[in-house]
């Protein structure tokens, strides 16, 4: 059975699945701004196993696993791993869409959402709502692993409204997932608060007992490459997922001492445009994408004016006229985005 998580170089560095962000487009700015030598594995956005199951509602839960070419083009060239996460808590859904992926996709794992802390996803007994499930946490596992051929991760936290990491991590560890990542917040948290990394140190330490093939990687609060190294060797994890921290630094995957110029930031702002309205266009609400603006468009001169242009814009066309004028009006030296 292949496992890809096996081969991975380490210290391994994942970007986290996000809600309305890790879409195809996302991920290819992403992994074209990356080294591959620190970002090794993409997941892509929740998928539910019952929005999948749906007759009516497929077409529309399936665009969360839509991959572009151009996509898996980049991410075969930089050998990037790329990971379908799914999410409920029916045991046979999940058997079903494991098996519906691997058979009609093209991704190197699954992934199951045993983390998100939304309330009223944990109201329905999914993803964080498992911890206190453990027998139906480890059945749905065991149907998902039944169901493929493919590596079978979890993500999860450290318990629901206080930590409960060892005994939680060590249920999990029955079903001997390939990998498995804890974010070291509790549901309660949700994102408030420090992530608690001596919590995923004492998950890590489970695993040494249990089942030392598993990988185990932390997250949360992860802002930087450097730092990540620094909490894989301090608490003895194979790697770290970053969340949040991209939003700061869309170069994060490229720790070079350079500054990303303004005319590199412009650029990835119009290459991301260009990839959500050819991936998207007349499919999504093209307000989703000015989330993302505020991450191409700072530390430079009449960069607060620029975004709030921006956020003004209704159109593609608009976002294309409003950043090329800025440019006119700021000439800006040509460059690869690093300089």
């Amino acid at each position: 059975m292949p496992n890809f998580w096996r081969e991975l170089s380490k210290p391994i560095f994942a970007l986290a699945p996000m809600e309305d962000v890790t879409d195809t487009s996302f991920r290819e700015v992403v992994a074209g701004l990356s080294d591959p030598q620190y970002l090794q594995v993409l997941f892509t956005e929740f998928t539910s196993v019952d929005g999948m199951n749906h007759p009516k509602g497929k077409i529309k839960v399936a665009e969360r696993l839509f991959v572009s070419e151009s996509e898996k083009s980049l991410l075969k060239q930089k050998n990037i791993r790329l990971v379908a996460q799914i999410w409920g808590n029916k045991p046979e859904l999940f058997h079903k869409i494991a098996r519906e992926i691997t058979d009609e996709y093209e991704f190197d794992g699954i992934d199951i959402n045993m983390g998100c802390p939304v309330k009223n996803v944990v109201k329905n007994g999914c993803c964080s709502a498992l911890i206190d499930q453990p027998t139906l946490a480890k059945e749905i596992i065991f149907a998902a692993k039944e169901a493929t051929h493919l590596p079978v991760s979890v993500k999860t936290r450290t318990g629901i409204r206080s930590h409960d990491t060892e005994v939680w991590i060590a249920h999990v560890l029955e079903t001997k997932p390939a990998a498995i990542i804890l974010h070291g917040r509790t549901q309660k948290q949700q994102s408030d608060g420090l992530a608690d990394w001596e919590e995923i140190a004492k998950g890590a330490r489970m695993r040494d007992q249990i089942n030392p093939d598993t990988q185990f990687l932390g997250n949360g609060d992860v802002f930087s490459v450097s730092q990540g190294e620094e909490l894989i060797t301090r608490y003895g994890l194979d790697g770290v997922m970053i969340g949040r921290g991209i939003f700061h630094d869309p170069w994060f995957f490229n720790p070079l001492p350079l500054t990303p110029s303004k005319s590199g930031k412009l650029a990835q702002l119009l290459l991301h445009t260009k990839l959500y309205e050819q991936n998207w266009g007349g499919k999504k609400n093209f307000n989703q994408l000015k989330r993302f603006y505020k991450i191409y468009t700072n530390d430079f001169p009449g960069a607060a004016l620029l975004r709030a242009e921006l956020m003004e814009s209704k159109t593609y066309e608009e976002v294309y006229q409003v950043v090329n004028a800025f440019k006119k009006e700021l000439p800006l030296p040509e460059g690869n985005g690093n300089s």
